[in-house]
C-alpha cells in the first residue's frame, strides 16, 4: 500500500511554566516524524529538544552522516537502521554540547520518533513522551515509558492507577544525550487506512484521559483544529508541564 500522510503539530508553554522546552518536527515527504521533552538547567532542554529535532529531521534530508559505531541496528531491517542512527546522531549531538558548554551539563531529552515504511511504521524512543493508535473507536499506547513508576509496574510493585497518581511520575529512566550512546526501544507496527497516530509529551499524557482524548479526536477531520482541542483539554485538565502533540492520520494509497 502506498501510504499518504497528513501530519499536524502544536506545543505550548502551558500555564505555569515559563519557557517551553518542548519541541517537535516533521518531514511529510520523509515520512518522518519527531516530539521530544527537553530537560535541564535555565534554557537548555530547550536547546535538547530542538538539537534532537533538527538533527533527526534533517538526517533523513541528507543531513549530517550517522555515526560508524553503530553495529547493534545493521542486522535490522532499512528503515529501522536508519531510525536507530538518527538517534545515536542525535545522542551525539546533545552530549556533546552538554560536555562542552558548563552551562548545559546535565542537559538531556525525551524522544518519540515514527518513520514510515510502506506498509508499517518504526517507533524509535527514550523517556516518557508517548505514541498511541487510534483505530477505529480504539485507541492503544503503543511506547512503553521508561520512567520510575512503569518500572514499578512492571515488576508488580504499583497498578497502572497508583503509577497514575504517584509523585515521581516525572522521573525518567532513559533520555536522549545523557550518555555517550543512547538505548532507544525500536518496535514496528502494520498500518491500515484510517489509523490515526499521536505523538505527545507528558504534559498531556499524564492528565488527559484516553476517553477524553477520543472524544476530542472524533469531534474534528482537521488535524490542526485537532491538536488546537488536545493542547486545551490538557489545560483544562490541569497540566502544570509544557504541552506537546503530533497528530498523523494514515489515508491509504
Amino acid at each position: 500500500m502506498a501510504l499518504a500522510l497528513q501530519a499536524a503539530g502544536k506545543t505550548d508553554v502551558g500555564c505555569v511554566r515559563t519557557n517551553n522546552e518542548d519541541n517537535f518536527g516533521y518531514d511529510l515527504d520523509r515520512r518522518v516524524f519527531v516530539l521530544c521533552d527537553g530537560m535541564g538547567g535555565e534554557a537548555a532542554g530547550e536547546i535538547a529538544s530542538t538539537l534532537a529535532v533538527d538533527t533527526i529531521v534533517k538526517y533523513f534530508n541528507g543531513g549530517p552522516s550517522a555515526p560508524e559505531t553503530c553495529p547493534e541496528y545493521e542486522t535490522l531491517p532499512p528503515p529501522a537502521r536508519e531510525l536507530g542512527k538518527a538517534i545515536q546522531l542525535a545522542n551525539q549531538a546533545v552530549y556533546s554540547e552538554a560536555s562542552h558548554n558548563p552551562a548545559h551539563a546535565g542537559m538531556g531529552t525525551t524522544v518519540v520518533a515514527v518513520l514510515f515504511d510502506d506498509d508499517s511504521f518504526w517507533v524509535a524512543h527514550l523517556g516518557d513522551s508517548r505514541l498511541y493508535r487510534v483505530r477505529g473507536d480504539n485507541m492503544q499506547q503503543l511506547t512503553v515509558d521508561h520512567s520510575v513508576v512503569m518500572e514499578q509496574v512492571r515488576r508488580g510493585l504499583l497498578t497502572l492507577e497508583e503509577a497514575r497518581h504517584s509523585h515521581m511520575q516525572n522521573l525518567i529512566t532513559r533520555a536522549l544525550g545523557v550518555r555517550q550512546t543512547a538505548e532507544p526501544d525500536l518496535e514496528t507496527y502494520p498500518v491500515m487506512a484510517g489509523d490515526l497516530l499521536l505523538l505527545c509529551s507528558d504534559g498531556f499524557s499524564r492528565f488527559v484521559p484516553e476517553s477524553k482524548t477520543l472524544e476530542l479526536l472524533a469531534q474534528s477531520t482537521d488535524l490542526q483544529r485537532s491538536c488546537d482541542s488536545l493542547i486545551e483539554a490538557a489545560k483544562e485538565c490541569g497540566s502544570d508541564d509544557n504541552i506537546s502533540c503530533v497528530l498523523v492520520r494514515v489515508e491509504g494509497s
